[in-house]
């Protein structure tokens, strides 16, 4: 049988031919969008009352396929005002067009969080919204979101912790001082599902569940809008701080490629990073976006010379012991160290999508989703030889460095369709998150396993899911100025599991040892520095909760806006819970507003902070202790303890607030917040005088639970300006932002009849500063860039307020301890003094493709004050607190980066 080719070129040819004519039977519209200093790739077109849209390509330039006739087209970019200009097109004529834009402020950007009406400025919003530009992250000199936002958003707090288990690899993030459950964060527009990780040490957010900020590549995001509101009654449990909203990019034309590689001063923590996103058009209108992000760190070490005892509580006997083994030799770090205190080392890997497919001239089908893997090390306190009850001298002679290793898997996918019926927008989505994290101990042991313990462990892990339907409806109607009215519903379903570790992590072999009194005394179970979880302690837990909203924005005149909200949420576990909002915006002329507000909110109790238990190593006055965290189903909480069960946080809002413009080269916002929660629910302090017999069975010393504890008062105020203008060739930006913010413990502690007069061990004064002063009471933030003919200077500082740690036992003189620095008797209480940070970077363009930046943070190797009390110092180890942190200890880091635009 024969193969001819004929008919397959007559059929090619044939569909050249017919799409040929079908060109000839449109219009084209070609162009250029430019600034003041060159072009500008990825600035959108969009042709008034169509879904026709397009982007400019790597050289600015854009392309449009239209019918014959007269249109309408907007070009704008992130940051510059837009610009619509109108044209009449014929078939077959290719007219150009083109578009020069002007830089704005954030002030005028339109933004689509806090209103369900179509985007408006924020100018015109009647709660305050930042934007965080797409320059803005371009030319950020952090390269892990959480970060990011630390340095750029005065009221935004998160850093790098240290000797804390999990929460080493996974950052809690908080807004406007409260904690991490309290921020709200969406992803273009629907809730982004929290991590699996319950906060259970000495950290900021200590007992609370946050958002993994830095699953989400930096690469993949467009812009960031902050809402600093309460809006629970708008978005949801959860939002009593704020809401941040993640926006995904949908450029197509140009694919982005950065490179950058860092190191600090000390010759520690180098980064590597590597993103590279880029789109593909699909069919005429729709896309989708994908972006690849690789991120790794090397640990950072900022611990003290060790000065305590080794291998005997006995100096003279220690000192020989040490020299005769060459102790500090064989430790694995350098001087005389025998912990890493700083960064934990991690590894991420992470691929995200965004998309959009018009499935019809109203309709169209989106979806975005992201899969991020991280691995982390840190390491914990040390194990010395002389504490034989956790060290096994026949296998660690000279005592252990053990090792936490975690395997964190953050998995996300949103699909819906928007579309338009009889007049009402329609938004249908369902959305599925999941966040795993597994423990492996190394280089550690089962002291009770005795010399068959292995020094490897797998540890167990936990993993949250949240599975989030939403169903939206709005419409505009004429009456009077314009009214918006909003409505619907949302189902949630949400799982928690504890996964168990294999048994040798957690068992208790029985072995004993001799203690310097001759007696025989049991070692302690489980892996060294993270227990396994036991088979007891493994569970998985399901809630659902069904909500429904309405949401009225009423235009009573053109200068009076009102909105108002209410939502009622229903959960299987603790019932019902409504909560409103009414908040105004008087526009007293075109560039000038005053806004206020007030609402209700609540957070219901997470599932972790619910059902989460296990048992614990914890470092307490210098000793190592078994702690067990028991959930409320236990017996322990129930009977022992008499613990009720966890209820939702109710909290109150009001605010007030002015914005405007001067001219078109300044802008301003002031806003003055106050936060009343009533019922905030704590992890409470260590139980174990007097329970001995309770705790006896579980093989801890002390034990501890989650409690609707106490109420806090904050309040705060948040102010920006930003100014922009011309100087000789050169273009300048600057900004100045800042947050003020107080908050409070009031009222009594809450306890049970069982505890009551125990209220100074539930809620200690130590976890009282942790919410009071733990955090930076105020930081301010100053941007300032000039940027000429090929080059770019930015300089930005962040000044950091002061925080404080207070020593539980220090509430009197009485427990005041000698300071053998000093020599004198003191409070172990100390306040960290307010710090000014300098970031500084210079960019220079080769071509309207490549850039080159040198760049440094905190260039003036600024460190957090040194502890000043030698029982905080504990024996040389801690030089920097572990307990409260403004920004790291990582000190200057210096680094290169290259950007591409193909």
């Amino acid at each position: 049988m024969s193969f001819s080719i004929k008919p397959y070129i007559t059929c090619i040819i044939l569909f050249c031919l017919q799409l040929n004519a079908y060109s000839q039977e449109r219009a084209t519209i070609t162009g250029n969008v430019s600034d003041q200093f060159g072009t500008l790739p990825g600035a959108k077109l969009s042709i008034e009352g169509t879904n026709l849209n397009t982007s400019t390509d790597v050289n600015g330039t854009y392309t449009l396929q239209l019918e014959e006739g007269d249109y309408v087209i907007t070009a704008g970019f992130v940051m510059y005002n837009s610009i619509s200009k109108s044209i009449t097109v014929k078939v077959g004529e290719t007219a150009i067009l083109d578009f020069k834009l002007e830089t704005g402020f954030s002030i005028d950007q339109p933004v689509s969080l806090g209103s369900r009406a179509q985007p408006i400025s924020s100018l015109r919003t009647t709660a305050p919204v930042d934007i965080i530009s797409p320059q803005e992250l371009t030319n950020a000199t952090q390269i892990e979101l959480s970060h990011i936002l630390h340095y750029l958003v005065p009221s935004f707090h998160s850093t790098n912790q240290t000797i804390s288990d999990g929460t080493d690899h996974i950052d809690p993030a908080t807004l406007r001082g409260l904690g991490p459950d309290q921020v709200l964060v969406l992803v273009n527009g629907k809730r982004r599902h929290n991590s699996a990780l319950l906060n259970v040490n000495g950290t900021v957010g200590r007992g609370t569940v946050g958002t993994d900020f830095n699953a989400i590549p930096v690469a993949s995001v467009e812009r960031i809008e902050i809402l600093r509101d309460g809006a629970t009654s708008q978005y949801g449990s959860d939002a009593i701080a704020g809401v941040v909203n993640i926006i995904l990019k949908q450029q197509v034309e140009v694919i982005d490629i950065v490179g950058r590689v860092g190191v600090n001063k000390e010759g520690d923590g180098q980064t590597s990073y590597f993103g590279a996103n880029f789109g593909f058009e699909i069919g005429t209108e729709g896309f989708i976006n994908i972006t690849g992000e690789y991120r790794s760190r090397e640990s950072t070490n900022r611990a003290g010379n060790y000065t305590g005892p080794v291998y005997s509580d006995t100096p003279i006997e220690d000192a020989q012991l040490v020299s005769e083994h060459n102790f500090f030799n064989n430790t694995g770090y350098d001087d005389q160290k025998i912990m890493e205190i700083g960064s934990a080392k991690t590894q991420n890997l992470a691929i995200t999508f965004n998309g959009e497919i018009p499935i019809s001239e109203i309709t169209t089908f989106y979806f975005n989703g992201s899969r991020n893997y991280r691995e982390g090390q840190a390491k914990g306190f040390y194990r010395l030889p002389k504490d034989e009850d956790r060290v096994v001298l026949e296998l660690f002679p000279n005592g252990f460095s053990p090792q936490i290793l975690t395997d964190i898997q953050d998995d996300a996918v949103t699909a819906g369709i928007r579309g338009v019926k009889n007049n009402w927008d329609i938004d249908f989505s369902h959305s599925i998150g999941k966040n795993a994290l597994d423990y492996t101990v190394n280089n550690s042991i089962n002291a009770s396993l005795g010399i068959a313990s292995p020094k490897t462990f797998y540890s167990g892990g936990f993993a949250y899911k949240q599975s989030t339907s939403n169903l939206d409806l709005s419409r505009t109607y004429d009456w009077l100025h314009g009214v918006n009215i909003a409505f619907g519903a949302e189902l949630r379903v949400e799982n928690y599991q504890i996964i168990a570790g294999e048994e040798a992590s957690f068992i208790d072999g029985g072995s004993t040892y001799i203690d310097a009194f001759g007696d025989e005394q049991p070692r302690i179970p489980g892996a060294q520095v993270f227990p396994g979880f036991q088979p007891e302690n493994e569970l998985s837990r399901f809630r659902t909760n069904s909500a429904g909203y309405i949401d009225i924005e009423t235009n009573i005149t053109e200068k009076l806006l009102i909105k108002t909200a209410a939502r009622f949420e229903s959960y299987n576990d603790f019932g019902g819970q409504l909560i409103w909002k009414v908040s105004g915006l008087y526009r007293v002329n075109d560039a000038l507003g005053i806004r206020s507000g007030i609402s209700t909110g609540f957070r219901a109790p997470s599932l972790h902070q619910v059902y989460f238990q296990n048992i614990s190593s914890q470092f307490i006055n210098g000793e190592i202790i078994q702690v067990g965290t028991f959930n409320n189903e236990s017996a322990v909480a129930q009977e022992a303890f008499k613990i009720e069960n966890l209820k939702p946080e109710l909290s109150r809002h009001y605010s007030l607030g002015i914005n405007g413009k001067l001219k078109d080269n300044f802008s301003f916002t002031l806003d003055y917040y106050y936060i009343k929660i009533k019922d905030r629910i704590v992890l409470s302090g260590r139980f174990d005088e007097g329970y001995e017999s309770i705790l006896e069975p579980f093989n801890v010393g002390a034990a501890q639970f989650f409690t609707n504890a106490i109420d806090s008062r904050t309040t705060g105020l948040d102010a920006a300006i930003q100014y922009k203008t011309i100087i000789g060739s050169g273009k300048v930006n600057a900004s100045l932002a800042a947050n003020f913010n107080k908050t409070k413990v009031i009222g009594d502690i809450k306890v049970s009849e069982s505890l009551v007069g125990q209220e100074d061990v539930l809620f200690n004064r130590e976890e009282i500063a942790r919410v009071e002063s733990g955090q930076p009471n105020y930081k301010i933030n100053n941007l300032l860039s000039y940027e000429f003919d090929s080059y770019k200077v930015s300089l930005g500082n962040t000044y950091f307020g002061d925080v404080s740690f207070i020593h539980p036992e220090d509430g009197n003189r009485d427990n005041w301890v000698l300071n053998e620095l000093s020599g004198e008797v003191e409070s172990r209480d100390q306040k960290f003094t307010p710090k000014l940070l300098t970031d500084l970077a210079v960019s220079y363009k080769f071509n309207s493709s490549i850039e080159l930046t040198l760049g440094g943070n905190n260039i003036f190797n600024v460190y957090p004050d040194k502890h000043t009390h030698s029982a905080n110092i504990d024996n040389g180890n801690f030089v920097y607190s572990r307990r409260v942190q403004q920004f790291g200890v990582n000190g200057s880091n210096f680094y290169m980066r290259a950007f591409l635009k193909l």
